[in-house]
This record gives structure tokens, C-alpha cells and sequence, in this order.
């Protein structure tokens, strides 16, 4: 053995674990594929300089009305209670049309920017112009579980990969020791198609949404082993000793399946996370000024506001695309923004559980440095009539509805498009879903017609075969 080699036998190995590691994480190896690998950086994204690493995406499950929130419509004030006639049949997903229904909340211009924001969201109301608004989104389905496919995966039917996943395949980690992909879902429950809507789907499982339920006395189910006698150290050593044997023989015998891969991968991640998980979910540390601003001190706030400030933890430590859920599965009373009976009642309640959060965190992130490279995105799956269901609700309206974003490489106080006199249809600047998930990906810096994943013959992408960026939303 020669002097070289000595060296590197006695000080190489574990130096050399360490520089491949490093040069893996910024696509530098030499091996065949190295220039294809997601990289975990921030210096332009796969395709075109980013102008954003991070997202946190809030979904209101259940519809949230647009011509009760931000899309006001003097109309509607003017004529409410008489027969809503907007020319043509009006195609209602379980109802008659009613008359036409004002909003419950009164209208007041808001910010430099003089965005109008019903009082049902004034706290919102005060971050206007950090806000684009895109006041003619449209969906392709009045069915809550395709209609929230499609905001979620660019898709109505099953089995196709979440934005949140499509990121985390298209760009890597940012961290080591967190999941790229976090999901907090409402502590009531999921939302139609339930995990289904932050799978892979083809993807790699890796890239699947971890959902954590700060909530719950676990918030991580299955982290921690049970506290049992019989799981001692050395029967445990034993157990992955035997475990390892299996999983070697198992890849072998199936060439090309990642799911053992992720599976291993979602262990060794799993170690990280008992001690990286409990810190970032332990809220002792944070300020009564910041768990007062999230609305923690009042009963009708604290869910969703702790919810919205661990986000933020978990955006500060390296978490690449985290989904916040605002409302559950139908059931009654209503658990989410499904308000065909008492609009008032229902929205009234969602809307102020929603609203002080969402704005603490865009002052939050604001205050913090972080919103210049994160982008907030506000959806829903579709919207709500102008005209009323019985006498006090609101049905469905896929033909007009309200998403906005803020933060990365968006323009603040601005409004792109525009619902008719109504309410009712989209009329200017017609928005999809394709757009808002194109959009997002472009300022992470991904070309969303090149993201490709050759699946069933077919080069499926998030946009399907649709998208555009909206470029006068863009900074």
C-alpha cells in the first residue's frame, strides 16, 4: 500500500462520503444524469432565473364566495332581492335560482391601491397591496372532489401529481432534515379526495405531500416507536439488521419501482425528523406579539392561526412548499366554506377563522425578510352564485371565482381580469388553474411546458396541455 493510499484509507473515507453528499445536493457528480438531478439551491431554478424558492399555498375547501369576499359588485346591492335574470338559462349545481342576494357584509376600498374587500375580512383587507388578485378564475367542474383535483393537480380525475409535489420533483430540498413537501390539513378533517389531492401520483413517492396535524397529540403519526418492554436496543439493531436483508432482496426482484426507495428514504427521514420535528412544532419560543397577531388568544382563530404560523417555521427552516387546508369534509353543521344553507352563518365563521391568520402571515413574512421569495397563493375550487339558494345560502358557481397571490416576484395591488356586472361568469382576462400553477412554477424558476414526466406513453406535465403565465401579475 502506498503513501496515497494510506492516507485517503485513513482519513479519505468518511471526507469522501461527505464531498459526494455535498456535490450530489448541487448536481455536480460526474455520473451519467448528474446535470438532470432536482437541485436543492437558489441560483435560477431548472430552467430561468427564479424569483422565489418557497410557496405556501392556502386552500379554502368547500368554495369561498367571490362576490362575498373580494369581488364586489354594486348590483348586486342594488338589486338584491329581486328575480336574478342575467340573460340565458342559469345552470345551478342543486337548486332553482333565487333572487338576487347581496352580500351580508358591507364593501370599503382598502390600501393605495383602493382594492375593495368585504367586511367579513378586514384584516385581509389591510395587505391589499401585496395582493394580486385574479378575479376570473373559471373551473372545468361544479363537483367539489374533480374541482378540487384540478386546483390541486391541474387535473379533475385521480391520480396525478399535486404543484406541491410536481416542486419538490422539479427542485429539490432545501433542507436536510424536514420534508420538502408539508400539508396542514384542518384539524376537523380532510377535504374531498383527502391525501389524494398532495400524492406523487407517477411521480417518485418521495414527493408526496408528509401531512402533520399540529393538533393532535401526535401531530406526526408513527414517528416515535411505542413505549413497550420489548423493544429494547439490541432488538431493534436486530430488526433493521433483518430488515435491511429484506429490502435488498425486494429491490432486487423489481427493477425500476421507487416505492421501496421512497419508503427507506421516508424512514431515514423520519429519524431526522424526531429531533428536527418537535422544535419547529414547540411554539414556547415565539412572542406573545406573534402568537397574539396569528389570533392564538381566541378560540375562533387559534386552529388555523397556529396552523399558519407553523407554516412559517417551516418555511424558515428550509420547507419548499407547504399547503395549509381552511375547512374539512361536508357534514353538518358546515365544516367548511360549503355554505348552501345560512351563507352568513357559515361564511361568517370560516372567514373570521381564516382571515387574522392568512394577513399575520403576509406581515409575518414580510417583517421576517421572507416574502420576497415566497410566494403566498389564496384558491378555492370554484365559487358561489350572486343569486341565493332557499333563502340564506349560496350554491356553486364553477363560471367565476377569486384566487391572489403575494410575495415572490408578484405585483402588489393589482387586479388581473374581471367577473361580470353579476358576478356571475368570467368576462375579462379569463383565468384557469393551468395559469396560477404555470405562474408559480415560472417564478421558481421552471418552464412549466418542459417539467416532463414521460407516464403511459404520454409527457404528462402539472398544466396538462393548457397554461399561460399571467405576466401582468408578475414584478
Amino acid at each position: 500500500m502506498d503513501r496515497r493510499e494510506m492516507l485517503w484509507r485513513a482519513g479519505g473515507g468518511l471526507g469522501g462520503i461527505a464531498l459526494a453528499h455535498m456535490l450530489g445536493v448541487e448536481g455536480l457528480r460526474a455520473e451519467d444524469g448528474a446535470a438532470t438531478l432536482p437541485k436543492g439551491d437558489f441560483d435560477g431554478g431548472l430552467h430561468h432565473p427564479a424569483k422565489a424558492k418557497r410557496v405556501v399555498q392556502l386552500f379554502m375547501s368547500g368554495a369561498a364566495s367571490q362576490c362575498d369576499t373580494f369581488d364586489y359588485k354594486p348590483l348586486l346591492i342594488a338589486k338584491d332581492g329581486t328575480p336574478f335574470d342575467p340573460g340565458g338559462a342559469v345552470e345551478l349545481f342543486q337548486s332553482d335560482p333565487g333572487a338576487v342576494m347581496a352580500s351580508p357584509w358591507p364593501w370599503r376600498q382598502h390600501g393605495e391601491c383602493g382594492a375593495w374587500v368585504s367586511d367579513l375580512l378586514p384584516h385581509l383587507a389591510t395587505c391589499v397591496d401585496e395582493i394580486a388578485f385574479l378575479p376570473a378564475m373559471v373551473s372545468t367542474s361544479n363537483v367539489h372532489g374533480p374541482a378540487t383535483f384540478l386546483q390541486a393537480t391541474g387535473f379533475v380525475m385521480p391520480g396525478f401529481p399535486s404543484v406541491g409535489s410536481w416542486a419538490s420533483y422539479g427542485l429539490g430540498s432545501l433542507n436536510e432534515n424536514l420534508p420538502t413537501f408539508v400539508v396542514l390539513p384542518d384539524s376537523r378533517g380532510y377535504a374531498p379526495n383527502g391525501p389524494a389531492n398532495w400524492g406523487a401520483g407517477f411521480l417518485p413517492a418521495e414527493h408526496q405531500g408528509t401531512t402533520i396535524r399540529p393538533a393532535d397529540p401526535r401531530p406526526i403519526r408513527d414517528l416515535f416507536p411505542p413505549d413497550e418492554p420489548f423493544l429494547t436496543d439490541s432488538a431493534e439493531a436486530e430488526g433493521r439488521d433483518l430488515l435491511a436483508r429484506l429490502n435488498r432482496r425486494h429491490a432486487s426482484e423489481r427493477p425500476g419501482d421507487s416505492r421501496l426507495d421512497a419508503r427507506i428514504a421516508s424512514y431515514e427521514l423520519a429519524a431526522r425528523l424526531q429531533l428536527s420535528a418537535p422544535e419547529v412544532l414547540d411554539l414556547s419560543g415565539e412572542t406573545e406579539a406573534t402568537k397574539a397577531l396569528y389570533g392564538l388568544d381566541r378560540e375562533i382563530t387559534a386552529d388555523f392561526g397556529r396552523n399558519c404560523l407553523i407554516a412559517r417555521r417551516l418555511l424558515e427552516r428550509g420547507v419548499r412548499f407547504v399547503q395549509l387546508w381552511s375547512g374539512a369534509d361536508n357534514g353538518f353543521p358546515r365544516r367548511n366554506w360549503d355554505s348552501h344553507e345560512d351563507l352568513a352563518r357559515d361564511h361568517g365563521e370560516m372567514g373570521t377563522s381564516m382571515d387574522r391568520p392568512a394577513a399575520a402571515l403576509i406581515k409575518d413574512l414580510r417583517a421576517r425578510g421572507l416574502l420576497d421569495d415566497t410566494i403566498v397563493l389564496w384558491t378555492t375550487e370554484f365559487g358561489r352564485m350572486p343569486c341565493s339558494q332557499g333563502s340564506k345560502g349560496r350554491d356553486h358557481n364553477p363560471f367565476t371565482f377569486t384566487s391572489w397571490l403575494a410575495g415572490g416576484g408578484i405585483k402588489g395591488g393589482v387586479t388581473h381580469g374581471a367577473s361580470d356586472e353579476w358576478s356571475y361568469k368570467a368576462a375579462e382576462h379569463v383565468t384557469h388553474g393551468y395559469d396560477v400553477h404555470a405562474t408559480v412554477l415560472h417564478l421558481l424558476g421552471i418552464d412549466h411546458t418542459r417539467l416532463t414526466v414521460r407516464h403511459d406513453g404520454i409527457d404528462r406535465r402539472l398544466t396538462d396541455v393548457h397554461g399561460h403565465v399571467i405576466h401582468p401579475i408578475l414584478a
